[in-house]
């Protein structure tokens, strides 16, 4: 097998935003990141690094069969209809998927706090927008705290923006994306901030498997989810709505559960 080495091709650069093109023989690769915005905390990168590693690639395995819900799950999403979700349009509703694109962004009509939450989802087979757009949108726990979708197979944006990222603050410990048009899963473990009076006792926590490999182990976020600057807890809300994000690309999802989490007695 012949090796082909990488080259930089070219640097583009402002004081906004900055991109690589990077390739070889075979092709090229536009990679999207900023060099402008702040460092993140306890880290040698900014928010956006154009600069930051990408997680290495890991092969999940083929898609597998949607796997019913727990029995004690509440169904948010079973293919029929959005009566769980508030700011959707039905028509988005197409064998047994909902199109983001047509649906528009939606909330689930009930809130919740610490909680496990299944979807599925997959991004359009063939490139609707570019890097930054094509199967972008995201999942938003209390309507704030986002787990990034975006297709990271065939084409990657900044580390902290790839799918399995926590969206500008950490991104997966490794790549386990399908192929795009595939479909793939999301198994999130979110545990909600606990504040007293302004002080953050405890930050809000994701564990996240995608595809079933582990890219978030506990990790806590740095507050309530932004673009291009640095996350904090301005915002003290404990429970909320999941959240599915418009952001201009025909995303699909299917099999939506979610599981309130108590304490043990």
């Amino acid at each position: 097998m012949q090796i082909k080495t990488p080259c930089l091709i070219a640097l583009f650069c402002n004081f906004r935003v900055c991109s690589i093109i990077a390739g070889d023989s075979a092709g090229q690769q536009k990679l999207y990141g900023y060099t402008d915005t702040p460092m993140l905390p306890g880290s040698e990168w900014h928010v956006h690094d154009l600069n930051r590693p990408q997680p290495p690639m890991v092969d999940p395995g083929p898609a597998l069969p949607s796997a019913p819900p727990p029995a004690d799950a509440i169904i948010l999403f079973d293919g029929k209809d959005l009566s769980h979700w508030i700011g959707g349009d039905e028509k988005g509703v197409e064998n047994g998927f909902i199109n983001i694109l047509k649906t528009g962004e939606i909330s689930t009509r009930m809130k919740f706090g610490d909680c496990q939450l299944h979807v599925e989802w997959a991004t359009p087979p063939v490139d609707d927008g570019g890097a930054m757009h094509w199967g972008n949108s995201g999942v938003f726990m209390l309507g704030l705290y986002e787990l990034q979708i975006i297709e990271s197979h065939d084409s990657k944006i900044y580390p902290d923006g790839i799918a399995g990222a926590i969206y500008g603050q950490t991104p997966p410990m490794v790549n386990a994306s399908r192929k795009p048009g595939e479909w793939q899963s999301y198994d999130i473990l979110f545990t909600a901030p606990v504040f007293d009076g302004e002080k953050v006792v405890q930050p809000a926590y994701f564990t996240v498997l995608w595809n079933g490999i582990v890219v978030q182990n506990h990790q806590p976020a740095l507050g309530p989810t932004r673009h291009r600057a640095l996350a904090k807890y301005d915002n003290k809300t404990t429970s909320g709505p999941v959240m599915l994000q418009l952001h201009g690309s025909a995303l699909r999802y299917r099999n939506i559960w979610i599981r309130p989490l108590q304490p043990s007695k």
